[in-house]
């Protein structure tokens, strides 16, 4: 008999979503380089990105997460530990070493099939390259002089040729990145840096749909179709046939979310049992816009009613958030977005743009002011000194 969905308000989802992220507990990971390894581990992936208005994004979302939370901890992590490593998620991310066969197929695909962006490289260049890694240790596009550069192909590409040839062999799996300074990458053999006899053998495709499957029933707690395979729209087919197995064996149970009937989920029946773990009334969080709970915005609308733009790429004249807005989160309910602008110069905080979600309150006004004082003294090292633009 088809086994009939449980009901789920729009608050048990949020409560479910929250604890899933472990957003409710105020250091759920503790501190230093093994917490940094213990929160991507949980959720996955943390996805690095370049703009940097305020704090890049990979620092921000762990800082969420991690109130001590310094950068070394990340370069620690990274580079002495080796637990996570850099490669493809939906976008470039820290991903737990421990997970690195789940994206070896995908590197393998790119070595015997490589795109034209690659194919047309020189391979006696690109061994030459190798071979200088393998002499004198890691390598970033800086330390290579180009004999002749070539015009960009978009925004962020380099003049130098030598640059593709880097990005061939991180994607192909035969580099990986030993260290950042900044966004400045040091390139090293994969096997070097991890200290492999023999890599992790490439998962199967079924083995991948499972690991996308219990990923985000980890993180997500309640999950869809495309919330599972986000990023990952190939794997749709045999996640949809593991999910229609585990329900059959009552692994997984259908759900009905309040306001999004079209759209089906799923979730462990422990996750659903009892009242779950409280919301704290007092819980705030500015969050990144490529935050794990921002990021997926079909999600975000569809359980907190929220429709996040990210337009930094929006022209200034059609921006209604600002260039580089943050949700705010206080208690379940996101109640603002604040475009905010660090001066490093000036050793403050600029809030451009302050958009109100829910009716302003003073007592809300307050705690987001408190908490903007934390996530400044976190950028900056400084005593609180928060400014209108």
């Amino acid at each position: 008999m088809p086994i009939q969905p449980v009901e789920l308000s729009t608050i048990r989802a949020r409560q479910i979503w929250l604890s899933a992220q472990r957003l409710l507990e105020p250091a759920p990971f503790g501190a230093g380089p093994q917490a940094v390894a213990q929160a991507t581990d949980h959720l996955g992936y943390v996805q690095i990105d370049t703009i940097n208005v305020i704090e890049r994004s990979h620092h921000h979302i762990l800082y969420t997460r991690i109130p001590e939370y310094a950068r070394a901890d990340l370069a620690g992590a990274q580079s002495a530990d080796k637990s996570v490593f850099e490669y493809w998620a939906h976008a470039l991310a820290y991903i737990p070493t421990a997970d690195y066969r789940y994206f070896a197929p995908d590197m393998r695909r790119l070595r015997e099939d490589p795109p034209p962006h690659y194919a047309a490289i020189d391979r006696r260049d690109y061994a030459a390259l190798l071979r200088r890694i393998q002499e004198e240790g890691p390598l970033s596009i800086r330390d290579i002089e180009d004999e002749v550069l070539v015009e960009k192909e978009h925004l962020w590409a380099s003049r130098k040729p030598s640059k593709r040839l880097l990005n061939f062999g991180f994607y192909n799996g035969d580099l990986t990145i030993a260290a950042r300074t900044g966004m400045l990458k040091a390139y090293e053999l994969t096997d070097r840096h991890f200290g492999w006899e023999r890599r992790p053998r490439p998962a199967t495709e079924g083995q991948v749909a499972e690991y996308l499957l219990r990923r985000a029933l980890r993180c997500q707690g309640v999950v869809s179709l495309d919330s599972v395979c986000y990023g990952n729209l190939g794997m749709k087919a045999p996640v949809a046939a593991l999910i229609d197995k585990a329900v059959r064996a009552r692994r997984l149970v259908p759900v009905r979310l309040e306001g999004a009937d079209k759209v089906a989920h799923w979730a462990e029946p422990a996750m659903l049992e009892g009242a779950g773990q409280p919301v704290p009334a007092d819980l705030v969080h500015i969050l990144s816009p490529f935050d794990p709970l921002v990021i997926q915005r079909k999600r975000l609308e569809m359980i907190f009613g929220y429709q996040h733009r990210f337009e930094a790429y929006v022209p200034a004249a059609k921006r209604v958030l600002g260039y580089f807005a943050l949700p705010v989160l206080v208690g379940d309910e996101i109640v603002a977005a604040l475009d905010l602008k660090t001066d490093r110069r000036g050793g403050r905080l600029l809030v451009q743009r302050w958009t109100w979600m829910a009716p302003e309150r003073p007592a809300l006004t307050a705690a987001i002011e408190e908490a903007l004082g934390r996530f400044q003294r976190f950028q900056l090292a400084v005593e609180p000194s928060i400014l209108s633009a």
